[in-house]
């Protein structure tokens, strides 16, 4: 038998070394596992450091687990996203020996769980954008970089943990970045000349925030208030105080991502290219979005059409 804490060990080496996920996703999965763990201890009162017995783990013992989740007032989503990490945690507990069974093979996600993204008007987000605009001409560097942040982060579609990964040398010429996204996976996204204005105001003043005595911080691209590579949680601060000041509904970086697929798809594109840009994998996560585009059409029908 093993400790809870080898376990976990040896499923972190899983998910960085081989299976080369990032730091922030290798995270998330492993507190999954470790609550998992942590429970199944306290149902047999084993102690926090002793060993650990998974050898006849079973769906019952996670479905229990789940229901105390529940019970405790998780969002169905949220069970829905730990579902989705143990079904991987227990694969991995399977083929590595720990387990005679996949206890998880045949878990489903609470029905309920998906709820379709939350998305800006595209007057809304223009409302956004030439607020930031604004603050970034009367402003300082931060507001010019918070300005160039939104823009690029609506105009690719970017995750927050991509845009902060950004490197100097990721904004290409032919106005398009270099992406590396969730598994190291690496794509291209094009951005238009407001995107590219804002990066190019931003670099004319980015010097003045860089801290020359960190060497991540000479090649980021978009640096913090003290001189390194800005991280996720300054832009999402970023963008709720300016959505709130905006005067436009409450958003996060995800929700700007959101909003650049669906006014894609409402301007023409097709998924293929949309999947493309966001760099999903499977074309089953970008066709959520159809079902926005579809929502909204039906309600502007509804409101204009004398016969709706």
């Amino acid at each position: 038998m093993h400790t809870s804490e080898e376990i976990l060990a040896a499923y972190r080496r899983e998910l960085a070394l081989r299976r080369g996920l990032s730091a922030n996703t290798v995270r998330a999965y492993e507190e999954e596992a470790a609550s998992l763990l942590s429970f199944l201890a306290g149902e047999v009162g084993a102690t926090p450091d002793g060993p650990l017995d998974l050898t006849h783990l079973e769906l019952a013992d996670i479905r229990t687990w789940l229901a105390r989740s529940r019970a405790e007032g998780q969002a169905l989503t949220s069970l829905a996203r730990h579902s989705a990490a143990i079904r991987t945690f227990s694969s991995w507990l399977y083929r590595a020996g720990y387990s005679e069974q996949d206890a998880a093979a045949r878990l489903k996600a609470p029905k309920g769980a998906s709820t379709l993204p939350h998305v800006l008007t595209q007057e809304q987000t223009a409302t956004l954008l030439n607020f930031a605009h604004q603050r970034a001409r009367e402003g300082t560097a931060i507001d010019t970089r918070n300005w160039a942040a939104l823009e690029m982060l609506y105009a690719s579609g970017l995750r927050v943990s991509e845009l902060c990964a950004l490197n100097l040398t990721s904004v290409r010429p032919d106005s398009t970045l270099r992406v590396v996204g969730k598994g190291n996976k690496e794509r291209i996204a094009p951005f238009g000349r407001p995107a590219g204005r804002a990066i190019a105001r931003y670099l004319e003043v980015r010097e003045s925030l860089v801290d020359s005595t960190d060497a991540d911080a000479r090649v980021a691209l978009f640096l913090g208030a003290k001189g390194h590579r800005v991280g996720p949680r300054a832009i999402r601060a970023v963008v709720h105080r300016l959505a709130a000041a905006a005067g436009v509904p409450d958003i996060g970086p995800h929700d700007l991502r959101h909003s650049a697929a669906t006014h894609l798809l409402e301007g023409g594109s097709d998924l293929r290219t949309v999947q493309e840009i966001l760099g999903h994998s499977s074309l089953a996560t970008t066709q959520r979005y159809t079902h926005v585009t579809a929502d909204r059409l039906r309600a502007a029908f509804t409101q204009a059409h004398p016969r709706a």
